[in-house]
């Protein structure tokens, strides 16, 4: 398998699940900042031009990041980072859709149609007059989960899985273009600096990859 990479959350998010699997696959760099990924041969392996891709043995290619990890998980099920069983499968899946609507989503696009405008209005449609608004939707969608996790270690209680790699790769993003946590989310911070104690977590920067022997 060959992983087509680049920066940012989502790409960090397939990586940090193959750390903690402990899998090694090939990568190729996709140059982000220099537009390679709108380009005709990157579209050949994902239409929408994002980033990243998977391509399988077969010479066929995966995208979207909960589809590429649900995909690896089946291929190499233990460690469980999604479930052992079909309710702990359900639960994951449930809490990484909702995490993914309700505060990455807004989270992505108040940094697009913000801080990130000048990359991104040329490839993507933009509205930059909804940034501040999304910003503030991620930020009270980030409140309620914050209230959630009062007794919780992980996004689904003690298992660590899937939906706490997103979203620690999401507000770990989010720290740097503008969107830090707030005070009103202590839950959450001692969340992400628990997540960041894991070795994944700082394996899975970009560029410690190659440290890490991710580069094949």
């Amino acid at each position: 398998m060959k992983l087509f990479n680049s920066l940012g959350p989502n790409p960090r998010m397939v990586r940090m699940f193959l750390l903690e699997k402990g899998m090694t696959v090939d990568f190729q760099e996709v140059d982000l900042m220099g537009a390679e990924n709108r380009g005709d041969e990157h579209k050949t392996r994902n239409p929408s031009g994002q980033l990243p891709a998977l391509e399988l043995d077969d010479g066929s290619f995966l995208s979207e990041v909960t589809a590429i990890c649900e995909y690896l998980e089946d291929i190499q099920p233990q460690p469980a980072l999604i479930g052992t069983n079909p309710q702990e499968k359900a639960e994951t899946r449930m809490w990484t859709r909702k995490v993914d609507l309700n505060i990455l989503e807004p989270l992505a696009n108040g940094f697009r149609y913000g801080e990130g405008l000048a990359l991104f209005k040329d490839r993507v449609p933009t509205v930059p007059e909804a940034a501040d608004g999304l910003k503030r939707v991620a930020r009270t969608n980030l409140k309620w989960l914050d209230g959630i996790m009062a007794d919780r270690e992980f996004v689904c209680g003690d298992r660590f899985t899937m939906a706490d790699i997103l979203l620690y790769a999401f507000i770990d993003f989010g720290s740097g273009v503008g969107q830090p946590l707030g005070d009103d989310t202590d839950n959450i911070a001692a969340w992400f600096n628990r997540v960041g104690e894991r070795p994944t977590a700082k394996a899975s920067l970009h560029e410690a990859a190659a440290a890490v022997g991710m580069n094949g």
